[in-house]
């Protein structure tokens, strides 16, 4: 096997300081559960700096008192090559961070494209070699699969997830290898009983090589995870997954963002990725 090779990432991250659970949008938020604002805050700190530490980049957006979910920032747009697809939010509780990601694409020198569609960015939207995986059944609509294409003029695969657990497409598929060679079948991770069957079967005739991972990792968000093509930052508790990492040579590489997971999101959900203009930042470490 071949020694896998890390590519520079750029990031866009929230800082949590008004997390907390006091509605309820997906299965995992429970407002009777008491939060620790200071423990998600710690919790993320530590997957910041680990990014740092591994030579990645990441920049920040302000976080908006009244808005506890804008920690997960990948559902604030989907970025590629320096054009921005910004957000319409399904919950109204979520519907004024819309704005704040559309104006930081802006002040960032992004080729910015307002949505008509509802979309929840890179919650939905993965981008697995020239191919751009799309789930919809929970959050995102089928009509932005149909935008998306327009704007990226990409090939777009939608996808059906059927468990309301699992309600957006970065908790179900993981993009283990960011950067493939022209026709090379791009390294995913994803949890077969998520899609219904007819996506089941498109994603094994697209990816034959591909981990599947168990209910049991899933369920923890071990597929909620970001990778640079050879280190994958992955909760904790997915031990089945680290296990099948490390055998495709893949560098595992843990942390614990319990706190997050109480408002439903992990490791990808805090991570949007950032994918510039050609020739802009990135390459190999």
């Amino acid at each position: 096997m071949s020694e896998r090779i890390a590519h520079r990432r750029r990031y866009l991250m929230c800082r949590p300081e008004h997390f907390t659970v006091s509605y309820s949008i997906n299965p995992w938020m429970e407002p009777a559960n008491p939060t620790d604002t200071a423990l998600a805050v710690a919790q993320w700190q530590k997957l910041y700096d680990t990014y740092l530490e591994l030579g990645h980049q990441v920049e920040l957006i302000d976080p908006l008192p009244g808005y506890p979910d804008m920690v997960y920032t990948a559902n604030g747009g989907f970025v590629i090559d320096g054009v921005a697809y910004g957000p319409e939010f399904r919950y109204v509780e979520r519907q004024g961070e819309a704005p704040a990601f559309i104006d930081w694409f802006r002040d960032n020198g992004f080729d910015t494209r307002v949505p008509e569609e509802v979309n929840e960015g890179e919650g939905d939207f993965l981008l697995a070699g020239d191919v751009i995986l799309a789930g919809t059944g929970f959050r995102s609509t089928g009509d932005s699969h149909a935008e998306v294409a327009r704007i990226f003029d990409r090939e777009v695969v939608s996808l059906m997830l059927v468990d309301p657990r699992f309600y957006h497409l970065d908790t179900a598929i993981a993009i283990l290898d960011p950067v493939v060679e022209d026709g090379a079948e791009p390294g995913i991770a994803y949890l077969p009983h998520a899609f219904d069957d007819a996506s089941r079967a498109e994603l094994e005739r697209r990816f034959p090589s591909a981990i599947l991972v168990s209910d049991e990792d899933g369920a923890v968000f071990g597929l909620n995870s970001a990778s640079d093509g050879r280190n994958v930052i992955i909760s904790p508790r997915a031990k089945g997954f680290e296990a099948q990492l490390r055998e495709r040579g893949y560098n595992p590489i843990t942390v614990d963002l319990s706190e997050l997971l109480l408002g439903g999101g992990g490791i990808k959900c805090c991570t949007l990725e950032l994918r510039s203009a050609a020739g802009e930042h990135g390459g190999a470490q």
